[in-house]
C-alpha cells in the first residue's frame, strides 16, 4: 500500500515504482470527498497501463494514526481478486438482492480452488436505505461460503454524491464488492456495553423509528437520556447529544447492533444510520470513552488470534464517521493505541459511514455504527 498526492507525476511515479506484473495486476484505491475530482488523473493512469482499478470516497483518510483529507491510498495487488460494481443496485425495486447474489456467485466461480474461504468484502454508497436487508437477504443465499465484512463509502454530510468507482466509471447508490483471499479476514470491535432497560420498536420504516413501546420514539428517547443520564434533551440540542447516545439493536445471541440518530422529524420520528427492524429489542447507549472496556485491546487480541505476529505488518483501518464525531480529538488516541497494541508497521484506510460485519468469527453479516473494521494488508 501507498499514501500518494493525486498529481499526475506523482501517480505516474508511484504506478512505476508499484512493480506490478503487466497483466493480472490491480488497485484498491481510497481517496477523500475533497480530492473526488482528481480521480479522473488516477483512472486515466491506469487504463493506459491496463492496470484493474477500484474503490471508494470516503470522507477522510486515515494516515499516520491521524485523519486526512488529502491524497489518496493505493493497495495493490499483484493479482487482483474477483470483484464487480453495481450501480443504482435498487433502481429495479426488489431486484437489489438477485443483482448482488448472482454477482457473487459468478465472482466465487473464479477464486481459486483449495484455498481458504474467501471474503466478501462489499463497499456500499451509504446513502442507500436497505443495507441491512440485503445482507440479510444475502447471507440467506450464500450463507457460510464466505466471509462478510465490509464498510459504507459517501459524504460526511449524508448528502447524495457517487462515491464508488473502477476503472472506467464512478456511480452511486450501489456496491463495489471484492473476494478478497481467505487470510484477510477482517475484525470488526466497536466496545459498546448494553444497559439493563430494554424498549420495543413498535413502529419503524426502514432507517426511521416511528414509535417506540407504542409512543413517539422521540418523546421515549428523550425521557430515558434525563433518567439515566440527567440530560435534558430537546429539539433544539437534539444534534449536540444524538451521536452520544445511540440506540442499540439487541440480538439474540446477546450482540449488540449500533444505530445513531442523525436527524428528528416533526412528528417526534428518529432517522438512524441503518435500519431498525420493526418489533426490534431496542436499548438505549452510551457511546464510550476512546478506548473504553477495553475496545482497542480485544481488537488486537482477536486479530492475533486470527493472523498471528502483527509486528511491522501494514493494516487496513476502516473507522466510523460517527464515532470519530462522538469522540473527537480522542478518535486519534484510539488510532494511536491501535498501533501500539498491535506493533503493526503502517497504518492505512479511511473514515467509514457505517461498518458490515460480526463481533465474532463466523458471525452472521449486520450493519453496525460507531464500529473499527481491521485487517493486514497482504499483497497478492
Amino acid at each position: 500500500m501507498r499514501r500518494i498526492e493525486l498529481t499526475i507525476d506523482a501517480i505516474e511515479q508511484a504506478l512505476n515504482d508499484s512493480a506490478l506484473p503487466a497483466a493480472g495486476g490491480g488497485i484498491l484505491a481510497l481517496l477523500p470527498e475533497a480530492e473526488k475530482d482528481r480521480l479522473p488523473l488516477l483512472q486515466a493512469a491506469c487504463q493506459r497501463r491496463g492496470i484493474a482499478l477500484v474503490g471508494g470516497v470516503f470522507p477522510a483518510l486515515i494516515e499516520r494514526q491521524a485523519f486526512s483529507k488529502s491524497g489518496a491510498w493505493l493497495l495493490y495487488f499483484d493479482w487482483m481478486p474477483p470483484y464487480f460494481l453495481l450501480p443504482a443496485i435498487n433502481a429495479a425495486g426488489d431486484a437489489a438482492l438477485d443483482r448482488l447474489v448472482s454477482a457473487a456467485r459468478r465472482s466465487l466461480q473464479d477464486c481459486p480452488g483449495n484455498t481458504p474461504k474467501p471474503t466478501l468484502f462489499m463497499i456500499f454508497d451509504g446513502m442507500l436505505p436497505n443495507i441491512a436487508s440485503i445482507l440479510d437477504g444475502l447471507y440467506l443465499e450464500l450463507s457460510n461460503r464466505v466471509e462478510y465484512a465490509g464498510v459504507n463509502a459517501g459524504s460526511e454530510s449524508f448528502q447524495p454524491m457517487p462515491c464508488l468507482f473502477d476503472t472506467s466509471q464512478l456511480v452511486g447508490d450501489g456496491v463495489l464488492a471484492l473476494l478478497l483471499p481467505g487470510n484477510m479476514a477482517p475484525v470488526l470491535e466497536h466496545g459498546f456495553q448494553p444497559p439493563e432497560h430494554t424498549m420495543s420498536a413498535t413502529s419503524t420504516e426502514g432507517n426511521r423509528i416511528a414509535m417506540i413501546d407504542w409512543r413517539p420514539a422521540f418523546d421515549v428517547y428523550q425521557e430515558i437520556i434525563r433518567a439515566q443520564y440527567g440530560i435534558d434533551l430537546t429539539r433544539e440540542n437534539f444534534y449536540e447529544y444524538a451521536v452520544h447516545f445511540p440506540v442499540g439493536i439487541l440480538r439474540a445471541n446477546g450482540e449488540v447492533v449500533v444505530r445513531i440518530p442523525v436527524a428528528l422529524a416533526d412528528d417526534g420520528s428518529l432517522f438512524c444510520v441503518g435500519e431498525i427492524p420493526e418489533n426490534s429489542m431496542l436499548i438505549l447507549l452510551q457511546a464510550p470513552a476512546a478506548g473504553a472496556h477495553g475496545c482497542i485491546a480485544h481488537l488486537a487480541e482477536n486479530l492475533r488470534a486470527i493472523h498471528g505476529d502483527l509486528n511491522g505488518v501494514q493494516l487496513l483501518t476502516f473507522y466510523c464517521a460517527g464515532r470519530r464525531m462522538h469522540l473527537g480529538d480522542e478518535a486519534e488516541s484510539e488510532l494511536l493505541e491501535l498501533r501500539a497494541a498491535t506493533d503493526v508497521g503502517e497504518m492505512a484506510g479511511a473514515l467509514s459511514l457505517g461498518e458490515i460485519g460480526s463481533t465474532v468469527r463466523w458471525g452472521y453479516p449486520m450493519f453496525h455504527n460507531a464500529t473499527l473494521v481491521c485487517t493486514p494488508w497482504k499483497r497478492t
